[in-house]
């Protein structure tokens, strides 16, 4: 039986795509039958990012991972993030000849060199240096794939992405949602600086906007763009009613590795207009009449406004997270394989 331990450095309270793809992979891993256990920062002490408060990083040793992994008995690691537990876990493997798999769900360069001056040449040294080493990488779009082959990552291979088709689900519009009045321009996320909202928030559309979300940039942009209205964090069935009554949803992020919102608004019957760029570009396509993509945004929220509602539902009813968990195993299966059969080379030849 596999025994799976996934180790990731994003977790509760963070509220994200990342934690998100984990809680939804993990829960269809157990009804499959894999046995799962978790090493997260909740059980140590942490400090807030710079910049980013929101986010803790642990403050474990490695004896503490170590000595967690080791109590977990497993046989095969995922690790979902290069932070400081990702790292640990890292070298675990390493020292014991553990086969692990890893995955990219945030762009960690340019993700870093928006806070920190430090050349991207360098970040994506220990970006190849980080997973070059597991028996498999694991990236949510063919695009992205592409992309970090140049930048000479290897062993990539995808897991995609699922979406609650119950939960999010289209409803009967209102005259006025949130009191605006329509067409209503939506986007939900973090409001961080890599989020590039603003490239949302200036431009000159008729109607309403409205930011879901919370984060570092929110004061800062609610002062600057007194006529948005940001509605902070929502959850569950009031995060799927809002998304309901939005006419359009914008995505303006470029340096998303996917961009699970957009599945979420698909699923609610909510066209999508976004740059085009990893991500949306591997989930709109003009065939699909879903959305609008443009590197004029606000040329893609009008047309946007012409796409179908019921289009963006069956374009998101295509996505499950049965699928991409069974992506997932086939992805972990193949690593373990790996490397179970270098571990047997190097001590036929060591």
């Amino acid at each position: 039986m596999l025994r799976l331990t996934l180790v990731t450095d994003a977790w509760h309270p963070q509220v994200n795509g990342v934690v998100r793809s984990i809680e939804n992979t993990n829960a269809v891993l157990a009804r499959m039958g894999v046995e799962v256990s978790m090493v997260t920062p909740a059980p140590f002490r942490s400090i807030p990012m710079p910049t980013y408060p929101e986010i803790r990083l642990s403050l474990a040793g490695y004896g503490q991972i170590a000595r967690m992994i080791e109590s977990q008995q497993p046989t095969f690691l995922h690790i979902a993030t290069e932070g400081p537990l990702g790292l640990m876990a890292r070298r675990w493997c390493l020292k014991n000849g553990m086969p692990f798999s890893t995955s990219y769900h945030t762009r960690f360069p340019e993700y870093v060199a928006t806070r920190v001056p430090v050349p991207l040449g360098w970040l994506y040294a220990y970006v190849r240096w980080f997973h070059n080493r597991g028996g498999a990488c694991m990236v949510a779009t063919e695009s992205l794939r592409r992309e970090l082959e140049g930048k000479g990552l290897t062993n990539l291979c995808l897991w995609s992405r699922g979406i609650d088709t119950t939960l999010f689900h289209p409803a009967p519009l209102e005259d006025r949602p949130f009191g605006l009045p329509r067409p209503l321009y939506m986007t939900v996320g973090r409001v961080a600086v890599e989020k590039n909202l603003p490239a949302f928030l200036d431009l000159d559309l008729p109607g309403s906007k409205v930011v879901v979300g919370d984060g570092p940039a929110r004061a800062e942009l609610e002062a600057r763009y007194p006529d948005v209205l940001f509605t902070g964090v929502k959850f569950g069935k009031d995060l799927a009613a809002a998304y309901a009554q939005a006419d359009v949803f914008v995505f303006p992020s470029k340096t998303d590795t996917f961009g699970n919102t957009i599945l979420e608004a698909l699923a609610s019957g909510v066209p999508v207009a976004a740059f085009p760029v990893t991500g949306p570009v591997d989930i709109i396509t003009p065939a699909s009449h879903a959305g609008a993509l443009d590197e004029d945004l606000a040329l893609a929220c009008h047309r946007a406004l012409d796409c179908s509602r019921d289009a963006a539902r069956r374009l998101a009813e295509t996505y499950s997270w049965e699928a991409a968990t069974r992506q997932f195993l086939d992805n972990v299966q193949a690593a373990k394989a790996h490397g179970s059969k270098r571990s047997m080379l190097r001590r036929r030849y060591v």
